[in-house]
């Protein structure tokens, strides 16, 4: 099989029109927003070309999706998806929006854990919540006081109140043992707690580390919400599936249809063919982004001893120390002024947890990581003092 993510950057410009090849310019290597410099996978393109070779480009019945997901989830992680208990959405954050919206009222607390997805904050404070955070510990795990803590503060006054985990976790790509997790659901049980659990990157783990562990195989008691768009990089192609848990049900007959409209067809055939039939497309990127990890570590550890990385154990993301340079409290917005690397900023993530890191998106070929790392050593190679 020919190789899938990418090795010209020429080629990238000239073919990709997407935010991340266009926002910073061409004299910046964009490194930052999630998706990946990747051939697109062959199930995928012959099923939305016939789709539209077919003038099959109606609405969506609704059903396909869920199904193929429940056949994907059995075979990856031996979990059966209950199909009445779920629904189908625009995107992960759309279905969060609509979870958040059936399980807490305008005033109520969202609770997350820093350094976490930057864009909870943004629909938290769209959706008109307030935002508790309970940072997770220095080694990038779910800390139950901070938790604890924060579920306290979170339920006085209304006594409603959510959760969202990241399952994997993004930017750290740790993956939450079934152990953290049984810790959390008996914290939320306790003081009732919904948890919302984003699973997009379930299908990004690693072999050879923990295993990713679905949230509804823990709990009865939540929703998790999953789409393909980034373990297949279809992100133009809107689809997700949220489904409740066993006592969350209730909730879910008060979420209204007009959320399931969000989803296009061709969204849900695109995602259908990339679950049943572009799981070998898939397992060929690990085994590449596989080798990506460890080439950014090799090369961190190389060129620039003032960096620190945690290699991942799932996503394609690197979340880089830069605390020990003089590159500030933002150092991605240094290293693209500076160096011409687009990363995403670590205050995004946490203006607290965040300070001193910056995201890297490592889903690209190894002669433009390779580049990146050498424009970045020009301005981070050397530790303060």
């Amino acid at each position: 099989m020919a190789r899938i993510l990418a090795r010209d950057v020429t080629q990238q410009r000239r073919d990709r029109t997407s935010v991340k090849w266009t926002l910073w310019g061409p004299d910046v290597l964009p490194l930052w927003v999630a998706e990946m410099d990747a051939a697109p996978c062959p199930a995928v393109v012959e099923a939305v070309s016939s789709a539209m070779a077919r003038g099959d480009t109606g609405y969506p019945d609704g059903l396909a999706y869920p199904a193929a997901y429940r056949r994907y989830a059995a075979d990856s992680w031996g979990w059966d998806v209950p199909l009445d208990a779920a629904r189908t959405c625009s995107d992960v954050m759309g279905g969060i929006d609509a979870i958040l919206r059936v399980t807490t009222a305008p005033g109520d607390a969202v609770v997350v854990s820093p350094p976490v997805y930057d864009n909870f904050f943004n629909h938290i404070a769209a959706e008109g919540r307030r935002r508790i955070d309970a940072p997770l510990t220095p080694a990038g795990r779910l800390d139950p006081d901070a938790l604890r803590s924060a579920f306290a503060a979170a339920i006085a006054g209304s006594g409603r109140a959510a959760y969202l985990l990241c399952n994997p976790h993004n930017p750290t790509g740790t993956v939450p043992s079934r152990a953290e997790l049984e810790t959390l659901a008996e914290l939320a049980d306790e003081f009732g707690v919904t948890v919302v659990s984003d699973e997009i990157h379930s299908p990004l783990v690693y072999a050879g580390g923990p295993g990713f562990v679905p949230w509804l195989t823990v709990s009865e008691r939540g929703f998790a919400v999953f789409s393909a768009g980034k373990a297949w990089n279809l992100a133009a192609f809107k689809a997700a599936v949220l489904v409740a848990g066993e006592q969350s049900r209730e909730d879910l007959t008060r979420l209204p249809l007009v959320v399931s409209y969000g989803m296009g067809h061709m969204g849900s055939i695109a995602h259908v063919a990339a679950l049943d039939a572009g799981r070998g497309w898939l397992a060929e990127v690990l085994s590449e982004l596989d080798d990506s990890r460890a080439l950014l570590a090799r090369l961190v550890a190389d060129h620039l001893p003032a960096v620190s990385v945690r290699v991942p154990d799932a996503t394609y993301l690197a979340w880089l120390d830069f605390r020990a340079t003089d590159l500030g409290e933002d150092p991605a917005t240094a290293v693209r002024q500076r160096a011409g690397v687009a990363l995403s900023s670590g205050p995004h993530y946490g203006a607290v947890a965040g300070r001193g890191f910056a995201r890297l998106n490592f889903a690209t070929g190894p002669e433009i990581l390779a580049e990146a790392v050498t424009r970045i050593a020009s301005v981070a190679g050397s530790a303060i003092g």
